[in-house]
């Protein structure tokens, strides 16, 4: 499992959030020798959480995601927190979409103590962990199942979803951009959510912090399609009046 010491994670964020960042840049700031730095970024390379170049690191491709085995480890801590904050606000007996993703699948464990609950999932992962929980119907979308992350896709999986309408549809994405644009790196994926989003009476956005900013290739929506925001850290000001204009409520994740 890796495990990123919090220089790490933060060199990681600044990546994701300036696009690139210079060796000699980032070892001023956190103030540690070139070497250190360096060590850090082909670690984080390795795990195809960054590009490395000379001198630098950048964010990885628009058109790619990070490894799922990888993504599953990112984060985790935040991802934790925000799953614990958004399963508190899930009432039993509750109608529920969850879409792909690693931190939909650490809201799926913390629904674990929920009772009542009926589950439309893509995701073989939270389909799996889910149908041993007491009291609890999970129903699995069809579709073509991708072998990186044992996710649903495609034309029958979207037909699927749009013969419900449930309580709340509960998403991630990879991409929040300054804006408020919503996107994704796969356009089956992101048809996919787009029905949940659609076949949902409320839309629950699970996202930590360094999904803000990200490089994405395909636009999925907006905030304001959003009736909740849950994350880790207090979000900007110009992304505070995105989610007041579109009347977005913000829960940050203690």
């Amino acid at each position: 499992m890796l495990i990123l010491n919090q220089r790490q994670k933060d060199l990681l964020a600044w990546v994701n959030r300036e696009g690139y960042v210079a060796v000699e840049k980032m070892a001023a700031h956190f103030a540690v020798t070139h070497q250190t730095i360096r060590r850090d970024i082909t670690l984080l390379a390795e795990h195809k959480l960054l590009q490395r170049y000379h001198g630098g690191a950048s964010v990885l491709s628009s058109v790619e995601n990070v490894a799922y085995d990888a993504r599953q480890v990112l984060m985790i801590d935040e991802k934790r927190r925000i799953a614990r904050a958004l399963a508190a606000e899930i009432p039993d007996n509750a109608s529920l979409f969850i879409n792909l993703g690693t931190t939909t699948e650490e809201v799926a464990k913390a629904l674990s103590q929920h009772r009542g609950l009926r589950v439309i999932t893509n995701n073989f992962h939270i389909a799996n962990l889910m149908c041993d929980y007491p009291d609890c119907e999970v129903l699995v979308a069809g579709g073509a199942l991708r072998k990186r992350d044992r996710g649903l896709t495609g034309e029958a999986t979207v037909q699927f979803i749009r013969q419900f309408k449930v309580d709340y549809g509960i998403i991630g994405v990879s991409c929040i951009e300054h804006g408020g644009v919503l996107r994704d790196y796969d356009y089956r994926e992101v048809l996919t959510t787009q029905a949940i989003m659609q076949q949902s009476r409320q839309v629950w956005l699970a996202a930590d912090h360094s999904k803000f900013d990200r490089p994405a290739l395909v636009e999925l929506g907006h905030l304001s399609q959003v009736d909740v925001l849950f994350t880790d850290q207090p979000v900007s000001a110009e992304m505070a009046e995105v989610l007041a204009a579109g009347d977005t409520r913000l829960v940050v994740a203690g």
